[in-house]
């Protein structure tokens, strides 16, 4: 019999409370390469050119492409030789942190990405490789209810998620969420005992849990994680107030309890539209009277202002200024 294999990882992708394991792997490689000399540094111009030379030539024959993952549902870039003729929809192996998994092509990526180490995909699918993954759906159901069954007779606070067998190698794969570290070097025995193959538990945060496991937002559409999010990226309540949302944090999470993927969607268009106009709150003179912003409309291109003494009166975009030299806002003659 196998031994088991107890793993235990924080939990990943939880990127609403700071920054992700990938951001922080992505800042770190560009980094590093901002601190290598300049290729055309002395003595080192013909090693630099060189190098150039011999990655143009290991590249040239190499496509990027975004693959989802069928079973967690995430999506990563990958490179592949041209000559698999890999088109949209194709079924793929690609290797994962978990081990070799079962993907699917959702199209070529242009541009390079700088920084980043660069899995390859392994080969196309064959049929009867697919035919295996969706085959093993009810036996991922069964081992589901085993483990749940199990982690209630040891009276574990942890919370399933799923179970995964992994493409061409004898290991199961549990998902679950905790509030806390769990110690289930017990249950994992017990697991080993039943199944008679490698068993590891993986502990993820509750935003990969509703990634995994998919569903229905408020919008009425699949969830952002589960559909069609490349990145679990990170979401701030600092968006929410740029594109003029409620702060109500129950009215914009979403079912994981965390704020909605979607906040970060038109985030940047809205920081893009406001540059250039006074935020909400701030002060211009106009007429030798201070008017106050309550609000900025980037769909009507209108500032609402109020007076001094309680009246309100709405402005274009056009009709106020920044004056550098006296450090305000005003509202320009003949608005």
């Amino acid at each position: 019999m196998n031994s088991p294999e107890v793993k235990e990882l924080p939990p990943q992708g939880d990127a609403a409370d700071g920054v992700s394991a990938e951001e922080r792997a992505a800042e770190t490689a560009d980094a590093a390469e901002a601190a290598k000399p300049p290729s055309g540094a002395a003595g080192d111009g013909a090693a630099g050119d060189r190098a150039a030379g011999d990655g143009a030539a290991r590249e040239a024959g190499m496509t990027r492409y975004r693959v989802k993952i069928v079973h967690s549902s995430a999506t990563e870039v990958y490179q592949a030789d041209r000559a698999l003729g890999l088109a949209r929809g194709d079924f793929v192996i690609v290797p994962t942190r978990y081990g070799a998994e079962l993907g699917r092509v959702q199209g070529q990526v242009a541009g390079r990405a700088g920084g980043e180490e660069m899995a390859a995909i392994e080969r196309k699918a064959s049929r009867e490789e697919v035919e295996r993954c969706q085959a093993c759906a009810q036996r991922e159901a069964n081992a589901f209810q085993v483990c749940r069954n199990k982690i209630a007779e040891h009276g574990l606070d942890m919370k399933l998620v799923s179970a995964h067998y992994l493409v061409g190698e004898a290991k199961i794969l549990f998902y679950f969420t905790a509030e806390a570290r769990v110690d289930f070097r017990e249950l994992v025995k017990d697991l080993v005992g039943i199944f008679k193959m490698r068993i590891e538990l993986r502990q993820i945060g509750v935003r990969d849990e509703a990634r995994v496991v998919g569903g229905v937002g408020v919008c009425g559409r699949t969830y952002c994680c589960h559909g069609i999010t490349d990145k679990l990226k990170a979401v701030s309540i600092k968006m929410a107030k740029e594109q003029n949302l409620t702060l109500n944090s129950m009215k914009i999470s979403g079912p994981c309890g965390r704020l909605l993927c979607c906040l970060a969607y038109e985030y940047d268009t809205y920081r893009e539209c406001r540059r250039g106009l006074p935020s909400e709150g701030a002060r211009l003179r106009a007429g030798g009277q201070t008017l106050k912003v309550l609000d900025v409309n980037i769909f009507t291109r209108t500032l609402k202002l109020a007076g001094e003494d309680g009246k309100t009166v709405t402005l274009g975009f056009d009709a106020v200024g920044y004056d550098a030299q006296a450090g305000q806002w005003l509202v320009r003659e003949g608005s």
